[in-house]
């Protein structure tokens, strides 16, 4: 049976499991958890796939799940879904939003862990139709950028074996039934950046006695408005955001400092090494000529690396979900700015080991389109890190659910046993 075939056949028992993944989604969206501090959500996790007749491990990379099915000879398949939110208070007055103040799925993971939870059903339940080894990977801290490296260096490949193939996707504001893949890079890589910028305080009154931070630090983020426009070729991409800057504690004091965090993406190792450069050169070129009383201090916060497609194997994979989904739903969304430290989970096995990390979509198609045409979709459809991102229950669910099967199935082997 090949896996054109053995797709439908698995994909039967959706409708049974649908009301009690929505009930499962909601319960994790209204319990969001912090990267590293995914414990309930781990625990709802291991207790349902157990029950499924999975292996499953806790505890890996501190809050991590794995859930392994041993089904014959074959290959060694790879899904993985990440499970952290993030410290944003939710916007969206769903009736279950987020019972923790200020901590808010805001980027979707509650869909991911949802989704990879009903594959998981439907793979074991079509086992007698496929061969082969079967891990899942619930990862921690992805918001952060480290929780791969965390399970990684919990001795992953050795406790669980090294995959053939890593699987993986993200919900986006995409409509709802669709999938987006691009091959070769596909995600960027990312580096966020601790600037503190030092001056002499004084009184408001007097700014001549002082070394003003506040004006040193606006100064640079200016001037570092010109890092992309300036000294990145126009074919190439890049993008430096500052997302904070912190300074002083009353309106009649200059304080003593001044403190950014910056966001860098970039796609290749040359065009990052350029943009880290002339980063520092203008932050510390701005700090000499305000008189700065120190030279500023630049440390890193969390690294993500470049999320790249291995084109052949997405070939393979996307024909699959495609088989499944109906080809005329598979887009190109391009290359996107958005990082993730999924590849960490390919690159880090000692030999090559392909990727395929796709998007799904979740928002309404029909505000979509509404929204297009009005020439408005930035403005009014919530990307993900918004207060007011919620993917649809449905069909977000379907297509996720029925995406990581068919792609799975698509790399497992075609003989199984029966259970």
């Amino acid at each position: 049976m090949t896996a054109a075939e053995r797709t439908p056949t698995a994909l039967l028992g959706l409708d049974a499991i649908k009301g009690d993944l929505a009930d499962l989604y909601r319960d994790l969206h209204a319990h969001p958890e912090l990267s590293f501090e995914e414990h309930r959500t781990a625990a709802e996790i291991a207790r349902r796939v157990t029950s499924y007749g999975y292996d499953v491990t806790t505890g890996v990379g501190r809050t991590g799940v794995v859930a392994v099915l041993e089904n014959g000879e074959g290959p060694t398949v790879l899904l993985r879904a990440d499970m952290d939110a993030l410290p944003v208070r939710e916007g969206t007055g769903l009736p279950y939003a987020s019972r923790t103040d200020g901590v808010m799925h805001a980027c979707g993971h509650d869909m991911h862990v949802t989704c990879l939870v009903g594959a998981l059903k439907l793979l074991v339940d079509a086992r007698a139709d496929w061969s082969g080894r079967l891990v899942a990977a619930f990862q921690p801290a992805e918001e952060v950028g480290r929780g791969a490296e965390e399970m990684i260096q919990d001795r992953f490949y050795e406790r669980f074996g090294t995959p053939d193939v890593v699987l993986g996707q993200h919900v986006a504001p995409l409509p709802a039934g669709l999938v987006g893949a691009h091959a070769g890079p596909a995600f960027a890589a990312a580096d966020a950046l601790r600037v503190r910028m030092f001056g002499k305080g004084g009184h408001g009154s007097r700014p001549e006695t002082t070394v003003d931070p506040v004006v040193m630090a606006a100064s640079t983020v200016m001037r570092l408005q010109t890092v992309v426009s300036r000294e990145i070729a126009g074919g190439e991409t890049a993008v430096v955001t500052v997302g904070s800057l912190r300074a002083g504690t009353k309106h009649n004091i200059i304080p003593d400092e001044a403190e950014l965090q910056l966001n860098i993406r970039t796609y290749t190792p040359e065009v990052r090494a350029r943009v880290l450069v002339a980063v520092e050169r203008i932050i510390k070129g701005e700090a000499v000529t305000a008189g700065a009383v120190r030279e500023p201090e630049i440390t890193g916060i969390d690294t993500f690396p470049v999320v790249t497609n291995d084109a052949d194997a997405l070939a393979r994979t996307t024909a699959a979900i495609g088989a499944a989904i109906g080809d005329e739903r598979i887009v190109d969304p391009g290359q996107v700015t958005g990082s993730e430290d999924v590849g960490v989970f390919a690159s880090s096995a000692g030999r090559e080991v392909p990727l395929c990390y796709w998007l799904f979509g979740g928002a309404d198609p029909d505000e979509v389109v509404a929204a297009q045409r009005a020439g408005t979709f930035e403005r009014d459809i919530p990307s993900n890190h918004s207060p007011f991102f919620a993917p649809l229950v449905e069909p977000t669910l379907t297509t996720g659910v029925t995406a990581l099967t068919a792609a799975a199935l698509a790399w497992l082997g075609g003989t199984g046993r029966e259970g």
